[in-house]
């Protein structure tokens, strides 16, 4: 336990937390949390330090924060937006949030681990990373496309994008997917008619999963239900221009390369078998683990996740149909990825979550669905948009009902330890 500094009465102390609550908070966004959690970290953080009189308004481009009151008051914004975080700079994040919630830390040795998790250096090389992203390509195709040509061209794709995403170039990052998008359109459309590749809009989004806003678009849903008017609808929007600009890509390459128009329909097709949606579960997690360099203590976990998440997905749809599956693999994830990072060794949520929500795919149905609607026309826009919507909100609605349900689980079984361990009277 670091000892008590007198934070309310040392300026540079208050400068110090009051930096690393906004570079604290903006990395947290930028790994994907919502602004509530995010703020009721922050302000555990603070009540930890004895600094009272603290105000925090958080957005997802933008931060304020305020201290003390009356004359003394100082205010700090913030604009910056962080940049994306890998699963393993996402777990040594959220192990540093929970070291300065117990304060184990001063906020200077806070900030400079902060900027040293930004310049840690991935745990696998390039090639790895690389062969990764073909990997959990193929383990998706296995879902969306399961024949073994889709498997095949999908783990090509996913190479080629995995090289294409090496360049850390912050000025390309915001039209790198839609370059991505139209160079795999113009490929998999290209080379539709002399392979015979059945239904290649499923086969476009296993390369760009890594692309698509499903975990954006899910949570902005769960912020809106949580009243964060602003920061929700700033990221619906946000993630539906991400789908839009993806669409746009897509479409182009489809028109460069005068592919039809039933190329941008989606329609079942035959499949190897129930098991290789399975077996893509397992490629999926693998190549997650080796594309985004997670720790290597969290593969069991991130595979326990994923496929509860299945699990629960595959008997939603069993039961209701495929709308209405997306709920259940949510409702059975989302407790369970709690569960996990209270344990011990656990990852945080995050590091499950994230891979969770790609494999429930909400982005991908919401990709196909723009798609459609912008390279056909308006025939089946109605019932695209309807199905797309009704995936992102059903998820949305598991991951809310799954976390109440664990928190009221988890507060039930405080109440009921306390009460074992009630003191016995002495006769």
């Amino acid at each position: 336990m670091v000892e008590a500094a007198n934070l309310e009465r040392t300026d540079p102390a208050r400068d110090a937390l009051r930096q690393l609550l906004v570079e604290l908070g903006t990395s947290m966004v930028a790994a994907g949390d919502a602004v509530d959690n995010v703020e009721d970290s922050l302000r555990r953080i603070v009540a930890a330090f004895g600094v009272e009189d603290v105000q925090i308004a958080l957005l997802p481009t933008s931060m304020f924060i305020e201290m003390g009151g009356g004359h003394s008051s100082s205010v700090q914004f913030s604009a910056q937006v962080g940049p994306p975080l890998r699963l393993d700079q996402i777990g040594e994040l959220y192990e540093l949030v929970k070291d300065l919630e117990h304060r184990r830390l001063t906020p200077d040795a806070g900030l400079e681990r902060l900027r040293n998790i930004y310049r840690r250096r991935p745990a696998f090389g390039w090639p790895l990373r690389v062969l990764g992203h073909g990997v959990l390509t193929a383990g998706l195709a296995l879902l969306l496309q399961p024949t073994p040509t889709g498997v095949a061209v999908g783990f090509v794709l996913g190479l080629l994008v995995g090289l294409l995403k090496l360049p850390n170039l912050p000025t390309l990052r915001l039209i790198f997917p839609i370059v991505a998008a139209f160079l795999i359109a113009v490929v998999v459309f290209g080379a539709a008619r002399f392979l015979h590749i059945d239904n290649p809009i499923r086969l476009l989004v296993a390369p760009l999963v890594t692309f698509l806003p499903g975990a954006l678009l899910a949570v902005a849903t769960m912020e809106l239900a949580a009243g964060e008017m602003v920061s929700g609808s700033s990221r619906l929007v946000s993630g539906v221009v991400q789908l839009a600009l993806l669409a746009f890509g897509i479409v182009a390459g489809a028109a460069l390369v005068n592919a039809p128009q039933s190329y941008l329909l989606d329609h079942k097709v035959a499949g190897l078998g129930y098991w290789a949606a399975w077996l893509g579960v397992f490629v999926f997690a693998f190549g997650v683990f080796l594309h985004f360099s997670a720790p290597v203590s969290s593969l069991p976990w991130l595979l326990l996740v994923l496929v509860a998440a299945f699990a629960g997905q595959s008997v939603g749809s069993a039961l209701f149909g495929g709308e209405l599956s997306g709920f259940f693999g949510a409702l059975v994830m989302t407790p369970l990825a709690l569960w996990v990072e209270r344990l011990r060794r656990g990852p945080p949520k995050l590091v499950t979550f994230l891979p969770a929500f790609w494999l429930l795919v909400p982005g991908a149905t919401g990709l196909i669905g723009v798609t459609t609607i912008v390279g056909t026309g308006a025939n089946v826009a109605t019932s695209v948009f309807r199905d797309t919507l009704g995936s992102i909100i059903a998820i949305s609605l598991g991951v809310l009902i799954g976390a109440a349900a664990f928190k009221t689980t988890n507060v039930g079984a405080r109440y009921l330890g306390r009460a074992v361990r009630w003191p016995r009277t002495e006769p």
